[in-house]
């Protein structure tokens, strides 16, 4: 079914009793040409590979149902605003396919492109910004430095004047914005299905067929699924898979977490940055302020969070609007993620055969999803790496050519 305006009146006068489900429900079969682990970035893998790549027998796995891992648990930002070229021309790929995404999909995923300020607030932490936008401008993508006054016209109610965080300008990209984040789990799913690929969900990945160093399959709750090729995309569950394989990843995986408040009346322009603290804020359609900030300082494997980190967040938030500060928590929710050691992420294939593995996406999983999966699929359908995604190899520390970002990664200066 194919939606449209003139369905939905038709539905509508009809009693909406034609709607037909959105993907099948279809039983795992004994052996398919690929399988990837995962459906958040493996769904997004499974719709390439199908769409581009022209591959129609695909499964994708995911342990429990759509929509319950790292792609329904962030705080739906999408931005191009990186400043290396291992990153920055990816990630561009990856606005570039959002802004698409809703005419190829047939679904609607909400893209708003509302924009995102980085606040800065030293002279040096602005020179920062500079480099960084004309970074971005190589690229392709769209940056503009404002200063003072430039934010003021677009932000009028943060706090310009703090003693200790004085705002002195910011770093917009128009482009950036949200995404409904289950939307786009939904809609690569049905557009999959639509081309043949089985999601099969509520099925665990507990071990990898490996025989004289090539991969043949994977062992799941649901029974043994051969496949000539298989990809991980599992996020902060990475470490815990890929030791099925005997592999042991250079990840860390950490919770980070989510809030959404009561909803309030439109205030937020689109996403703001606090770049004297780690929080990170834009508004929903329903009006509540989604808004987020560090990991949890411990590695752990759960989806949920600690106070002590509620507490820092809420902090940063009062420190760059204090006009939030009777506003109420409507819910929190845990993310789990996998945060590599420079920062930046792996599109690669393992030293095992026919095995290949996407993570360490650390804070931008979800912006990087469409580049992701279009990467990933071109790697497992060509066994060559995506030009933008060439850099994002697993022995790039043993060759020494980390993709040093931000060093937002998991601090191995501390163990």
């Amino acid at each position: 079914m194919r939606y449209s305006a003139w369905t939905i009146f038709k539905e509508g006068i009809s009693g909406n009793g034609g709607w037909k489900p959105m993907w099948r429900e279809p039983e795992p079969k004994g052996e398919y040409d690929i399988v990837v682990v995962g459906a958040g970035h493996g769904m997004a893998t499974g719709y390439y590979l199908a769409k581009e790549f022209g591959c129609r027998s695909v499964a994708v796995l995911e342990k429990g149902w759509l929509g319950s891992g790292n792609i329904g648990r962030n705080t739906t930002i999408v931005r191009s605003n990186y400043m290396l070229p291992e990153n920055q021309p990816f990630y561009e790929l990856s606005l570039k396919l959002w802004e698409g995404l809703e005419q190829e999909l047939n679904f609607n995923v909400m893209v708003s492109q509302r924009g995102i300020i980085n606040l800065c607030h030293s002279d040096a932490q602005r020179d920062a910004f500079a480099r960084r936008g004309n970074a971005m401008r190589l690229s392709g993508a769209d940056a503009e430095l404002l200063d003072r006054d430039g934010v003021r016209r677009l932000c009028p109610f943060l706090n310009f004047d703090n003693a200790r965080f004085p705002i002195t300008g910011g770093l917009w990209q128009k482009r950036g914005g949200t995404v409904r984040h289950d939307a786009v789990a939904w809609g690569y799913a049905r557009a999959a299905d639509g081309l043949g690929v089985d999601l099969v969900q509520n099925c665990e990945v507990t071990g990898f067929l490996i025989s004289n160093g090539t991969c043949a399959g994977v062992e799941t709750t649901r029974g043994l699924i051969k496949a000539k090729k298989v990809g991980v995309a599992v996020a902060g569950s990475s470490g815990r898979v890929m030791s099925l394989a005997g592999m042991r990843l250079p990840i860390e995986s950490h919770v980070l977490q989510a809030f959404v408040s009561e909803g309030l009346k439109p205030a937020l322009p689109g996403v703001l940055t606090f770049g004297a603290g780690h929080f990170y804020v834009s508004q929903s359609d329903k009006g509540g302020l989604v808004f987020g900030g560090d990991i949890d300082g411990y590695n752990s494997y759960a989806q949920r969070g600690n106070l002590p980190t509620l507490e820092d967040v809420c902090e940063g938030g009062m420190a760059l609007m204090p006009m939030i500060g009777r506003t109420r928590l409507l819910r929190m929710w845990g993310g789990l993620v996998d945060m590599s050691m420079d920062g930046s992420p792996f599109i690669d294939r393992t030293h095992v055969e026919g095995l290949y593995f996407n993570g360490g996406w650390n804070y931008g999983g979800f912006k990087a999803t469409p580049a992701s999966g279009y990467c990933f699929a071109h790697l497992i359908a060509r066994d060559s790496p995506h030009p933008v995604a060439a850099g994002m190899r697993l022995d790039r520390f043993r060759q020494g050519a980390a993709i040093d970002e931000k060093g937002a990664g998991a601090q191995p200066n501390l163990h």
